[in-house]
């Protein structure tokens, strides 16, 4: 039997900890949504367990947007969630989630959160912002870099997502030519996806091309996805119906639609939110091979 995890969980236990420290000094409220619903989010690829008639959640992300549109304006919640079929040195089809939102704020804000509460996780687990994994050295205090999805796509893949979109090839080329040659000595910031590759983001004002979401990679492991939070609801609800096309040209079962979402979703004002995985922080911050040395499994 192994006991690698006394080890890893009183670090895992410390940078939970932090989290809360920061988010509960900033004023959030930590809150607790159902780990089992109704109607997931329809997204391709994305594969939430069936539990009886309903699923277990892939994210909170509904729920959380609906305490938003009755007047919420600092959210966040740490917790489960499931996702079928995923496993691997950096998957588990259970996992812990954190998910948070702040009202009237833009993705550019909640990426200022996860820069700062990185850097306080790092300090609470290691006393140290440097990190180290396979050899490579990283402050996770420096100034991250930022790159947009299509500089990367254009530099690593050889092709520009926003001219000739293809869904199939992007998801590809990103697992396979871009993400492995993300730098690995900083913290890197992938900004503003295609449009089509972002069913619950508004749409940059500057460029509809493109739409407000970024994800940010650590020794080129991905640990954030973060959107300016689509507030249209009739948008909204042609993303999902068309979200549930292509589930079905997949081979997916399509998720029903979450009518209390797309009800509410036109009382929710202009956010930004953002999703963390939390045990793949923690592999970051310890050098944990894989994510099942830092979850009892």
């Amino acid at each position: 039997m192994s006991y690698e995890w006394l080890e890893y969980f009183p670090k895992r236990a410390q940078a939970i900890k932090a989290i809360r420290n920061y988010f509960d000094a900033e004023g959030f409220i930590e809150v607790d949504t159902p780990v089992r619903i109704p109607a997931p989010a329809n997204e391709p690829h994305i594969i939430p367990p069936a539990s009886g008639d309903w699923f277990l959640r892939a994210s909170p992300e509904l729920q959380l947007k609906r305490l938003l549109a009755m007047g919420f304006t600092k959210l966040y919640q740490i917790g489960p969630c499931f996702r079928q079929g995923e496993s691997g040195d950096r998957h588990s089809p259970e996992f812990t989630m954190l998910e948070w939102y702040r009202a009237n704020a833009t993705y550019l804000d909640v990426l200022d959160d996860m820069r700062r509460y990185v850097v306080a996780v790092a300090m609470a687990v290691n006393g140290s912002t440097l990190v180290e994994r396979d050899g490579v050295q990283l402050d996770l205090a420096l100034p991250w870099e930022i790159i947009t999805v299509q500089e990367a796509m254009i530099k690593y893949a050889g092709w520009d997502p926003l001219e000739e979109y293809d869904q199939d090839r992007f998801d590809f080329d990103m697992g396979i030519k871009v993400e492995p040659q993300l730098p690995k000595d900083k913290v890197v910031v992938l900004m503003n996806y295609p449009a089509q590759a972002a069913a619950l983001a508004q749409l940059s004002s500057e460029d509809n091309r493109v739409a407000e979401r970024w994800e940010a990679y650590a020794f080129g492991i991905e640990l954030c996805n973060a959107f300016g939070e689509l507030v249209d609801p009739i948008e909204q609800r042609a993303r999902f119906i068309a979200a549930r096309e292509e589930k079905i040209a997949c081979g997916e079962v399509p998720m029903p639609l979450d009518e209390e979402f797309l009800s509410a979703l036109g009382s929710m004002p202009p956010s930004g939110g953002a999703a963390l995985g939390v045990d793949r922080l923690i592999m970051v911050l310890t050098g944990a091979p894989t994510i099942g040395k830092v979850r009892f499994t």
